[in-house]
């Protein structure tokens, strides 16, 4: 019985070195950057909360809150060019990437209650020529493009699209081309570039005006948005728009076209309107409620953004970061140091 308990000891002893052991490994691999700024003291002001970010290897951040009854607050830390140390701007130009997918979403909103677009239609109909190019486009609706529930793989995703950068003058969609599905259609959820590129095309063939010239009639001039722009060819004066940065890379991705570009306040103004009612009536409103969601992110070369309403404390909260990596910590970062900007608000409202 003695011998037995010696050995039960033993055993013990080994598995609890093991469990040590494999703790120190595990420990190893810990994002510690990551850890730090979920741990660190939560500062008193969002200026100081905007400072301290500035330590997880950003180069310039701009956030923007609008808090209902208060004048629209505006917090900077960093570089609006790095190398030539400019002081960040809070009324930079900034490229938004993904956050335009609300605007079209909202465009498809408005055209569904016209009945210019149709909600069931598909792929197919709405682009024939692609008929046997799209897996399933006889299947694949236009609801299911923007609730990136069609599987139409991501362009994004095709090596060839990183390996052909800027891509200048290519048809990116033909990276998303003679593939086969990444899933049947309505089956599960997976993002994908290549469903807002799609919708932004029906809406330019329904409506016979390009995108941007249809955002600028149903969404800028009605909201006064005069610093949102399609692309950087669209913007007279480049020193306007915020540098971008990838970590370990000297390069200065500002000149790149990728897409919508904005201030922090335009992106506010439109995400308030959003999200009150305000910029879409009360039909569309039912009909973009049914399809997407309220608040984005956007991700692109040098350039991460954050735009978020929160009700609970009726706030609107813009978060614009000029540096981004390969391993994605940076996007990791910018969601952590956003949770704490909130965190901070809703405690001044205790």
């Amino acid at each position: 019985m003695e011998n037995i308990k010696r050995k039960t000891s033993k055993g013990k002893q080994v598995f609890r070195v093991l469990l040590l052991l494999s703790t120190f490994i595990s420990l190893w691999f810990v994002p510690w950057i990551l850890l730090k700024a979920w741990i660190l003291p939560l500062p008193e002001t969002v200026q100081a909360q905007v400072e301290q970010s500035l330590s997880y290897g950003f180069d310039g951040v701009i956030v923007y809150v609008d808090e209902a009854g208060k004048p629209p607050a505006f917090y900077t830390a960093g570089y609006h060019n790095t190398k030539e140390k400019i002081p960040a701007r809070p009324d930079a130009l900034f490229k938004i990437a993904s956050i335009s997918k609300l605007y079209v979403a909202v465009s498809i909103s408005q055209l569904v209650n016209e009945d210019q677009i149709s909600l069931d239609e598909t792929v197919a109909y709405y682009f024939p020529e692609l008929k046997d190019r799209i897996e399933n486009s006889d299947k694949i609706t236009v609801r299911m493009m923007v609730q990136h529930r069609s599987g139409i793989p991501n362009f994004t995703d095709n090596p060839e699209y990183w390996e052909n950068q800027p891509n200048t003058n290519i048809d990116v969609l033909k990276y998303a081309l003679d593939l086969p599905e990444n899933f049947e259609p309505d089956q599960e959820y997976g993002y994908s570039n290549t469903n807002y590129l799609l919708l932004s095309r029906i809406i330019e063939n329904v409506t016979g005006l390009n995108r941007q010239d249809y955002f600028k009639k149903r969404i800028f001039t009605p909201l006064g948005l005069n610093n949102t722009f399609g692309s950087i060819s669209e913007v007279k004066n480049l020193d306007n728009v915020m540098s971008g940065y990838y970590v370990g890379l000297d390069d200065d991705f500002k000149t790149e076209d990728q897409g919508m570009i904005a201030t922090a306040e335009d992106v506010g103004i439109f995400l308030r309107a959003l999200n009150d009612g305000s910029l879409l009536n009360e039909e569309e409103v039912k009909i973009y409620a049914s399809l997407y969601e309220f608040n984005h992110g956007g991700l692109a070369a040098g350039y991460q953004c954050m735009a978020e309403y929160h009700k609970d404390i009726d706030a609107v909260v813009i978060q614009f970061m000029n540096t981004t990596d390969f391993e994605g910590y940076q996007w990791n970062l910018l969601e952590i140091t956003h949770s704490r900007v909130v965190k901070i608000l809703r405690k001044a409202k205790e």
